[in-house]
């Protein structure tokens, strides 16, 4: 017991010395295999609580490419992992509730150690250091725990499924709007003005004159825009207002019209007005 004690202190103890999930450099998190911004850059004087849990959420959207996920699946991954084990965001959220839990069991180790007496690693059994008839040993029956820990198992099982499910058809529904707005491209690429000429056998009655290339690449390309602008406003509607609002006006504004962006900005629901 005693041995576990003072492992759970060293965790503890180190996990409180370090910031986990805090970029080293202090700006936006890039993938080591791309350039792509994935997220705003931390301010030098932004709180603690950003740099761990769910405050720290925002920093940590890199691109998963190939060389993470061959790193990922290294044979030395175990020893890597170990490297980092105090830097886990997990100690500094559950920090509190650790150091509560590790000081329970502490005092009742050190009473019982006090009132009962101890065995020591030979085997011999010393008295108890204070002899009186108020200081007994205080625990808990096992029954409890041995009759709980299967549904405890369960419930943790449960929840650990449910939750990823969600995830999972969260993002397969994402991938279905990737691939539907780029069928949506293609086909207005595809179908508008591709074959119009009036001479033509596929051309339609009611074209009355070819249409201007010019015409139709601007129109196309307002088909793209709006397409990304649906997308854009999806992914801001699914986002916390501080952490995507103002890089969301900002790109809006510097790739639509004035009237077009103010007008999807002002919506109640963006993604239907884009």
């Amino acid at each position: 017991m005693i041995s576990r004690f003072t492992i759970a202190t060293a965790i503890l103890a180190a996990a409180t010395q370090t910031v986990a999930f805090a970029p080293a450099n202090k700006h936006a998190v890039l993938s080591s295999t791309t350039s792509i911004n994935m997220g705003p850059p931390i301010d030098p004087s932004a709180p603690v609580t950003e740099t761990y849990g769910e405050g720290s959420r925002k920093y940590r959207r890199t691109v998963y490419t190939h060389n993470e996920w061959v790193k990922h699946r290294s044979s030395d991954r175990f020893v890597s992992n170990l490297t980092t084990l105090t830097g886990s965001g997990i100690y500094k959220n559950i920090g509190k509730e650790v150091l509560a839990t590790t000081s329970v069991a502490a005092f009742v180790w050190a009473w019982n150690f006090v009132s009962g007496g101890y065995e020591d690693f030979s085997g011999v059994m010393h008295d108890p250091l204070i002899a009186s008839k108020w200081a007994t040993e205080i625990g808990l029956p096992l029954t409890i725990f041995t009759t709980l820990s299967p549904s405890l198992g369960l419930l943790l099982v449960f929840r650990t499924n449910a939750s990823y499910n969600r995830w999972d058809e969260a993002r397969k529904f994402w991938g279905l709007n990737i691939n539907h707005t780029r069928d949506l491209n293609r086909m207005a690429t595809a179908w508008y003005g591709n074959d119009s000429s009036p001479g033509s056998a596929s051309a339609p009655k009611q074209i009355a004159k070819a249409i201007d290339p010019e015409e139709r690449e601007y129109l196309l390309g307002q088909v793209s825009l709006f397409t990304w602008a649906f997308v854009r406003s999806m992914k801001r509607h699914l986002s916390p207002p501080d952490e995507d609002e103002e890089d969301y006006i900002a790109e809006l504004k510097s790739r639509l019209s004035p009237e077009q962006a103010d007008a999807i900005i002002s919506a109640t629901h963006r993604p239907n007005r884009a």
